[in-house]
């Protein structure tokens, strides 16, 4: 799938972002990003070519719902950041973030994943998913991050707290949720749809069905005290460019491109 998106995205991509080299290359920068591991995928089909086209120099580290933040607070320099809505919105508010430079990348589903080959359980309507998670043995999910948070209040809304908590098995960030599914010791994960599908060891049963659904917004911003704003800016701007979209799709986001 990867070689598919770098086969339809690059070329595409690559034109688009070489409109506004010229001026660009003239004062190539190195920038430094934090981002969410959700979004390494991506970046790594995207980034390279971007590279190329204006001759930035991109230094990106990657972290989990858990670690990222550790990251922030830390005071780890940075100049763009890739993140969750509500970590971009948390730092803006902070002053880590500028503000005013928000910009919503991609969004994604919250979904539902076995083992690969388990039988997968109906959750095509809100009852059904409810019976799943009574009738399920245990559950893995993120003990932070946007997903574990709506999981819980999910639990609080369906009134099946008392009955499920006990059954959840959190772990420490979204990449690390469907490893204990994968290899038979948790019944049914939780999480975002990409980290399901990018799981080889599990099958995705599918999104929570729309009147319990919630999409995780992802999001990009600028450091308040970055000193290349203008390559940074380049940087998301050809992100969130339409021909940049297919390496979001074939991870399984959904991009708001422009």
């Amino acid at each position: 799938m990867p070689n598919l998106a770098i086969r339809i995205a690059a070329p595409l991509a690559v034109a688009a972002v070489l409109q506004m080299a010229p001026s660009l290359q003239a004062r190539a920068a190195e920038i430094a990003g934090l981002a969410l591991e959700s979004f390494k995928p991506s970046l790594e089909l995207l980034v390279p070519n971007f590279e190329r086209a204006t001759g930035h120099k991109v230094r990106l580290s990657y972290g989990n719902s858990s670690t990222l933040p550790k990251r922030f607070e830390a005071g780890e320099p940075f100049d763009v950041a890739f993140a969750s809505a509500l970590l971009i919105d948390r730092y803006t508010k902070e002053g880590k973030i500028g503000s005013g430079t928000r910009t919503d990348v991609a969004r994604v589903a919250i979904g539902m994943g076995v083992k690969k080959g388990a039988p997968r359980p109906d959750i095509s309507t809100a009852v059904a998913f409810k019976s799943a998670l009574l009738n399920a043995k245990s559950i893995s999910h993120a003990s932070e991050g946007p997903s574990g948070i709506y999981l819980q209040n999910l639990l609080k809304r369906l009134d099946i707290v008392a009955t499920v908590q006990p059954k959840l098995r959190p772990v420490s960030g979204g990449p690390l949720v469907m490893g204990p599914v994968a290899n038979g010791q948790v019944e049914l994960g939780i999480i975002t749809v990409p980290f399901i599908v990018l799981e080889p060891g599990a099958d995705l049963v599918g999104a929570l069905p729309d009147e319990l659904q919630d999409y995780v917004v992802y999001a990009s911003g600028l450091s308040a005290t970055t000193k290349v704003s203008d390559a940074a800016n380049a940087l998301i701007k050809y992100i969130t460019s339409l021909p940049a979209a297919s390496a979001f799709k074939s991870q399984g986001l959904d991009p708001m491109a422009r």
